[in-house]
């Protein structure tokens, strides 16, 4: 590998935009073993960090496969991890210019199913606040959402005033998550769906669902149905 002449000190971003450049050029073709940080420090004329840094960012975009002991290799196929955003619904309507409107259809506190414990890895005993709300853009049935909030992992759930802030808003302002667990499905529409997003019973419905935890402990558990037609895209 041909060292350049001398330059200034290389920052991180360069590296990668030359080991980016090697890659795409050819140079370094899929599955090709590319040179040992040492080396390629030497020729960039930058420190090993830099080159770590670097290399470390091009594993992580699903461009390198880094092993231990087995070297760096240019990935045949590259990785793509796609993200999704899953909006506040008021953000979301507002945003394309309708009216948001928010209504508490129905709140208890009680025990929780034996499905929602199993998920949610709850002991014995214990109380969940369940919450029906429907959320309307322009005064049209927009989200149906089926929310289950762990009292004893969050006890103001309990006395929260949900009629006046949306459950998602409250909990984004109240808990912060570490963990996040996301599932979109088509399920099919019971009375209460039906009633609430004019679907037939047994209709598909899209359905995001989503779990959250603070710390290892389930706070919440959703299950958002959205109106005839909804689309959610992402690009990577």
């Amino acid at each position: 590998m041909e060292k350049p002449g001398p330059q200034r000190n290389k920052t991180y971003r360069d590296v990668k935009s030359a080991i980016l450049g090697r890659i795409t050029e050819g140079k370094w073709p899929p599955g090709a073993l590319i040179p040992g940080e040492v080396e390629l420090a030497q020729a960039f004329g930058c420190s090993r960090a830099t080159v770590n840094r670097a290399m470390r960012e091009l594993s992580d975009e699903g461009l390198l496969d880094r092993r231990r002991r087995a070297g760096t290799r240019v990935r045949a196929a590259p990785l793509r991890r796609a993200r999704f955003e899953i909006p506040v619904v008021r953000t979301e309507i507002e945003a394309a210019g309708a009216v948001y409107r928010c209504a508490l259809v129905s709140r208890e506190a009680v025990a929780p199913p034996d499905w929602l414990r199993a998920r949610l890895n709850l002991g014995p005993g214990g109380l969940v606040v369940h919450l029906l709300c429907m959320h309307y853009a322009d005064g049209v049935p927009y989200q149906l959402e089926d929310r289950w909030i762990n009292a004893a992992g969050l006890p103001q759930a309990l006395t929260a005033d949900f009629a006046v802030t949306g459950p998602t808003e409250w909990l984004i302002a109240t808990v912060p998550y570490s963990e996040v667990e996301i599932s979109f499905l088509a399920a099919a529409a019971d009375e209460t769906i039906g009633a609430h997003l004019e679907f037939a019973p047994g209709e598909p419905v899209f359905c995001v669902e989503r779990t959250t935890w603070w710390q290892g402990q389930a706070i919440t558990h959703v299950r958002l149905y959205f109106r005839r037609g909804h689309r959610m895209t992402t690009r990577y």
